[in-house]
């Protein structure tokens, strides 16, 4: 008989991230992440599998080890501080990254050279430069260079303002990174073991793309040009090393970047949307840009959606997402309800290398070796060689972990609603007995642009071996169907409410042993705006757990890291427009129309929907007597559900559990836990 799943059994997943092959393709070396055994964090330890031994070899066992570079296909360079210097340049005012070199073909790993700076990527040039991405608070500039009593007085005004933030620029903070006004990630030419470094970037201008030429002569950057709102379009400037001139591509105003790379040394490839018409709304297109004349010209204008955005909660980081090879664009895209590897040749036509319903979560090829993390059939994250066409299982650090347990597999339940196709699925719960009656969640995803596919959720997995139905669809706004599909501008709590209605209806007709009095709802951040929407405009769910959410555009599009032009885009008006359509589409304006017990979960770091929005519905519902909870998280951020501390997932997943037992009548399996300091409770 299968096990349950369990609340904490995540904390027995591995994770697995940044696979990258050696430039022979004998090796590709990876981050292996878990759960430390306290709860309150990730160990994180580089790994190698060999193609020759057929084995995964351990690299490291620091448990801090992540973000690795190849130097040759022999060696690596990781970030480490492994003597404490770093930490030690801190406290006296300096900023610094002490990079470790690893011979993969044995011995410790070495102290290679200490940058000044706080580095956050590191790419080879030649054999003697390195290319670094470094944040810069440019408040701190005045700080450089200076010694002595200088530097003295200066460390003190830096300890007297930390008890405040000046703000001047839009936006002032952002989701992950806590306030980042006046903060900038610049690009830099360095030779480790010298003084010599020449900064390439300007300096306003957050780089987020470097990219050096085939030949190593010139250097592209990309990114937003600001000094007080950030417009979020790109710049492109191009670097010739031998003269150090800085030219302008394509100028800012216009385009907004997803990947860049050069196609061959006189030419870029670039996925990027109109800005001007469609602000963040448009998916991306494929074009080549002339280094001679900074010409763009469209290479694929197919409505593609880049990237996988197939969500998981069995996830921790990420990898390559994009690559160019020989002049052939590799990439992720996500297509109807699963993610697919994609070539892209020189004529801008495609074609599918994986076509599995899943995820390909990240990628790499080299000297005619493609290795890809993926997660098939239900199971976690594994590394796979793609070979002839077929996928071929490298690693099995997850095998054991759910040998043993119940796994839900999804019955897909798809329909049409105004004459569009709506997928959705529904698992069932352990020991399922048709003949008797169940609970059921309703889990709505976030984005809106984001997709469920068939993989594995452990919270699904888990309200599963709890007893409960667990369904979820991909209404209009979700992601890999094109333009069309995902457009709700002006129209959150239409038609998406309308898709999901109607798929609950259809699984309810479908499963007549789920009890409809005892269905409950969820989701987090799109997911949370619809559950608050939901239960202003339904009494039909037993609960609600709002997660993360959105309850008034107002506040959500002045407040949040985003906000400013995301959600005015998305509300396809602002505050000063057309304020009668924002607040018409809040969920707090039907507060009070509100009689849906619900609990709220929100993050006090959560810049992407602040925690005004949890609070102020939660207020609302207060002061109209519905019954309601919030549960408010210290130091944590929008990404909570998904890498936030193990001991946090565990009492969020508690709390959202036992809210949908008290209200469905199930018989609650957990116990009630103390308050801790990491989390408040109303």
């Amino acid at each position: 008989m299968a096990k349950p799943i369990q609340i904490d059994t995540f904390k027995e997943y591995q994770y697995l991230s940044e696979a990258t092959l050696s430039a022979d393709g004998r090796r590709c070396v990876y981050v292996q992440s878990q759960s430390n055994a306290e709860g309150t964090g990730y160990e994180h330890d580089l790994r190698c599998w060999d193609f020759d031994q057929k084995r995964s070899i351990a690299l490291t066992s620091g448990h801090k080890e992540r973000n690795f570079l190849f130097e040759d296909a022999e060696h690596i360079l990781f970030p480490a501080d492994r003597t404490g210097e770093d930490e030690k340049a801190a406290k006296q005012g300096k900023t610094q990254t002490t990079y470790y070199r690893l011979n993969l073909n044995g011995g410790e790993a070495r102290k290679a050279f200490t940058l000044p700076w706080k580095v956050t990527a590191l790419k080879p040039v030649d054999g003697e430069t390195l290319a670094a991405l470094v944040l810069k608070d440019l408040n701190e500039l005045q700080v450089e260079g200076l010694e002595g009593k200088a530097l003295d007085k200066a460390l003190a005004q830096r300890e007297e303002e930390k008890d405040y933030e000046v703000l001047d620029e839009l936006p002032y903070w952002f989701n992950g990174r806590g306030f980042i006004n006046k903060k900038r990630t610049w690009a830099v030419l360095v030779k480790p073991g010298t003084d010599e470094a020449q900064i390439l970037s300007p300096k306003y201008m957050d780089v987020r793309h470097l990219e050096i030429s085939p030949d190593h002569t010139k250097i592209a950057i990309a990114g937003p040009e600001f000094d007080s709102v950030n417009s979020q379009t790109s710049v492109l400037y191009l670097i010739d090393r031998a003269s150090g001139e800085r030219r302008t591509l394509v100028p800012s105003g216009k385009w907004s970047f997803g990947h860049l790379g050069w196609l061959n040394d006189n030419q870029l490839a670039v996925t990027a949307t109109d800005y001007q018409t469609w602000g963040s709304s448009e998916n991306a297109k494929l074009y080549t840009i002339d280094i001679a004349s900074g010409a763009m010209t469209l290479l694929n204008g197919e409505d593609l959606s880049w990237g996988s955005s197939v969500g998981s909660d069995a996830k921790l980081y990420g990898g390559r997402g994009w690559k160019i090879v020989n002049g052939e664009i590799w990439t992720l895209l996500t297509w109807d309800n699963h993610s697919e590897l994609t070539v892209f040749d020189r004529q801008g036509q495609r074609r599918a290398l994986t076509t599995a319903e899943g995820s390909v979560d990240f990628f790499d090829v080299q000297n005619g070796r493609i290795v890809m993390s993926a997660m098939r059939k239900m199971r976690l994250q594994e590394l796979y060689e793609l070979k002839d066409g077929a996928e071929v299982q490298l690693t099995h650090v997850n095998d054991a972990v759910l040998a043993e347990s119940y796994v839900a597999q999804p019955e897909k339940v798809s329909f049409t609603n105004d004459g569009v196709r709506i997928d959705g699925w529904v698992l069932k719960p352990i020991d399922f007995d048709p003949v008797k009656t169940y609970p059921a969640v309703l889990d709505i995803h976030g984005g809106p642009k984001a997709a469920y596919g068939e993989v594995f959720m452990h919270e699904m997995q888990y309200w599963a071996s709890q007893g409960y139905f667990v369904f979820f669809c991909n209404p209009r706004g979700s992601d890999g169907r094109g333009n069309e599909f995902m457009d709700l501008r002006g129209k959150y709590g239409t038609v998406d409410y309308s898709d999901i209605m109607t798929f609950t209806d259809l699984v309810l007709k479908t499963y007549p042993m789920i009890d409809k009095h005892r269905v409950a709802v969820t989701g987090g951040s799109y997911g949370g705006f619809m559950t608050n929407w939901i239960i202003g405009h339904t009494d039909r769910f037993a609960c609600a757990a709002s997660q993360r959410s959105i309850s008034n555009w107002f506040s959500k599009s002045l407040t949040t890291d985003i906000g400013y032009y995301h959600n005015m885009s998305q509300m396809d008006s602002t505050p000063w427009e057309n304020p009668e359509k924002m607040w018409g589409f809040s969920p707090l304006k039907y507060a009070d129309k509100a009689v849906t017990p619900t609990l709220f979960i929100h993050s006090d770091q959560d810049y992407r929907c602040w925690m005004a929005e949890g609070l102020q519905m939660f207020q609302a519902l207060k002061l109209h007597n519905v019954d309601a909870r919030i549960c408010l998280f210290h130091g944590e951020n929008h990404e909570l559900s998904r890498s936030g501390k193990p001991i946090h997932r565990i009492r969020r997943l508690k709390e959202i559990t036992q809210w949908f037992d008290q209200y469905t009548d199930h018989l609650s399996v957990l116990e009630p836990e103390e308050e801790t300091e990491n989390e408040t409770e109303l």
